[in-house]
């Protein structure tokens, strides 16, 4: 189970570590108590497990249960009968995801990846080349025009083809077989390798309507999607590089207990001969024993080794690492991927010149993602956090509360300057870097206590208040969700400190 969370400093740390611990060794200890996941606990909107909700109790069996509690409360997203096992991401919602996508996006950077975009749907053709209408088809949705007449006008089947392998369709539940194509459109040179490619595109996989499950099990998903066209000896270094970014990764969140699984060839569904198989096998087994085998206690013991084998649980074309985290249900998710792959690039005849000029030389493949499902790893950071935010990600950052109507002009001034440069700037189009930060306005009629009160439910990170005090000394009442102390600050102190905090990821 997670160990910490990360509050918005350093008292608050503490404060927000504790209180979301206590609300999940509430709900382990219920349901280690009847043996199943049917504990209850009821969560209160500041995020104590004490039985009451205002009044009405918030009963959970799940953690989906639990998270669309939150969700509900925050306003984060939906889901609807028109569209089965698909999330509806609210406008808060869509804040967190684009905040995840963004970071990723930065992190992939810093490691060599280009964004690409590739297409949603391709013929059947496609995944028949690459292996998934084989072994994956059942999973996959097939997509066919109502007026097939419109394909014919417009191409011709290949007498290689059948009709139904040039005209009929399947959304991709994966990307690896698009960017092999946009990988082999070009030459390529030894000194081109490693080529990695990242894509957020939507994936589509049809899971059983009995297993859809909340944010964790869905139809259609993002994912921190990448792959890596590389040579022999570059595999080391880049399966190194993407558990030292899972781990740091997780860590921003808090998040430091993570299991690690090798999931070997499957007994019957696989391409390949056996002896790549073996020999990819024990690739991953060396790289995770230098990565992951020991962990050390506080006192300075070796736990042994922190990766496990499940055999049989590899991917048809390839073996891989999966990367577990468990929720307070016990129910483990699996998040990041790491696969080695020999089958793809030879099924799409990939090639690179070598430095003699050789030109039939087969790059590897390796399919890797850290967040892994972005929908799957919303649903953890809700089970983690309690919808209690960090500031760096929170959807809403801060509220300003005008003690009367005579303070809102103010108020509303401090809301554009917190805001940053997209509603400061006076150029007809807004800047495309900047901070800034989600800060409301709460100027109802209603008692300073009140919409305090309102404002830590909803989950604000900052409150800040605003009376004729405030403003004859020119600075706000500052205090946060988890600590009633008052600090007096400038609007440009408040906003260098979000700025801080931001960049901390805190």
């Amino acid at each position: 189970m997670f160990r910490k969370s990360i509050g918005l400093g350093r008292c608050s740390c503490r404060l927000l570590s504790t209180r979301a611990v206590d609300v999940k060794a509430n709900v382990k200890a219920n349901v280690k108590a009847n043996g199943k996941a049917d504990g209850k606990a009821d969560i209160k909107a500041d995020g104590k497990a004490d039985g009451k909700t205002d009044g009405k109790a918030v009963e959970f069996q799940s953690s989906t249960n639990s998270n669309q509690a939150i969700s509900t409360r925050q306003l984060l997203y939906m889901t609807d009968e028109t569209s089965p096992g698909s999330i509806f991401f609210l406008p808060h919602g869509t804040r967190i995801l684009n905040k995840l996508v963004q970071f990723m996006k930065n992190q992939q950077l810093k490691y060599g990846f280009q964004e690409v975009v590739t297409p949603l749907i391709f013929k059947t053709k496609l995944w028949k080349k690459s292996g998934h209408w084989d072994n994956y088809k059942d999973d996959m949705f097939k997509v066919i025009g109502n007026d097939l007449s419109r394909e014919e006008k417009e191409s011709h089947t290949p007498e290689s083809c059948s009709f139904s392998e040039e005209h009929e369709y399947g959304l991709k539940p994966m990307n690896c077989p698009s960017h092999c194509i946009m990988f082999s459109r070009f030459e390529r040179s030894y000194n081109d390798l490693p080529v990695r490619y990242s894509d957020f595109s939507s994936l589509h996989r049809n899971e059983a309507s009995g297993a859809l499950s909340g944010l964790t099990r869905v139809r259609r998903f993002h994912q921190d999607d990448g792959h890596i066209f590389c040579e022999m000896k570059h595999i080391d270094q880049e399966i190194r590089n993407t558990i030292n970014l899972i781990k740091d990764t997780y860590a921003v969140f808090g998040i430091d207990d993570i299991e690690y699984y090798l999931s070997t060839r499957p007994q019957e569904k696989f391409i390949g001969d056996i002896e790549t198989w073996n020999a990819a096998e024990q690739q991953l087994k060396t790289v995770l024993n230098a990565t992951t085998t020991t962990t050390t206690t506080r006192q300075g013991e070796g736990q042994g080794r922190s990766w496990k084998i499940r055999e049989g649980d590899g991917a048809f074309y390839g073996p891989k690492i999966d990367v577990l985290l468990t929720d307070a249900f016990e129910k483990k998710h699996q998040v990041g991927t790491i696969q080695l792959d020999f089958q793809l690039p030879k099924r799409f005849e990939l090639k690179y010149v070598t430095e003699d000029g050789a030109k039939d030389n087969r790059p590897i493949l390796i399919h890797r993602a850290v967040f892994g499902s972005l929908e799957r790893f919303f649903a953890i950071l809700l089970d983690h956090y309690q919808g209690k935010w960090p500031f760096w990600i929170n959807p809403r950052q801060a509220i300003v509360i005008p003690v009367n109507d005579s303070h809102v002009e103010k108020a509303e001034a401090l809301q554009k300057r917190l805001c940053g440069d997209i509603f400061n700037s006076t150029d007809a189009i807004s800047p495309l870097t900047g901070y800034n930060f989600y800060v409301d306005v709460d100027k109802r009629p209603a008692t300073v206590g009140l919409r305090t009160r309102e404002a830590i439910q909803k989950g604000y990170s900052y409150i800040i208040l605003l009376g004729d005090k405030d403003i004859a000394n020119g600075t706000y009442a500052v205090r946060t969700r988890d600590d009633r102390s008052i600090t007096n600050m400038t609007g440009d102190q408040i906003y260098e400190k979000f700025i801080e905090l931001e960049k901390s990821y805190k």
